[in-house]
């Protein structure tokens, strides 16, 4: 499992219509919101222990395989537990905002108003200090 696909799940899941009075648009740091989310942090680390754990096993092929399909299945209802949480939040905000759509932020070059800290708020994450280049 790696952090790119879970990331592109979030981005795919991130965007959301809202019913504003006026066309603006918001944009959500998906990237940002995973690196500074505990939750998130807690199910990746287990997820991989999980694979780690079924690689390492002395099992027949078929049962491997079938270990790591349950771990796919249980990959694929941790993403949508996330995924529902970040979407639920951006679309309070939204609504808050009287924003009409919300995006991900991701691929995006300009424009929109950023509500990144305002979903972390509502997910209860403090997002974590940038290290200075150099230390």
């Amino acid at each position: 499992m790696k952090k790119q696909r879970l990331i592109l799940l979030f981005c795919a899941a991130g965007a959301l219509a809202g019913c504003g009075a006026h066309s603006s648009i918001g944009l959500v740091d998906v990237q940002r919101i995973v690196a500074n989310w505990p939750e998130y942090q807690g199910y990746q680390n287990q997820l991989y222990a999980e694979e780690r754990s079924i690689q390492s096993r002395r099992e027949s092929a078929r049962r491997k395989q079938q270990a790591t399909l349950d771990l796919q299945r249980k990959y694929t209802k941790v993403t949508d537990q996330l995924s529902s949480q970040i979407r639920d939040a951006a679309g309070k905000i939204a609504s808050q905002r009287q924003l009409k759509l919300v995006l991900t932020r991701e691929g995006i070059g300009y424009g929109g108003v950023d509500i990144t800290a305002d979903v972390e708020k509502a997910l209860n994450i403090t997002e974590k200090a940038t290290p200075t280049p150099g230390t």
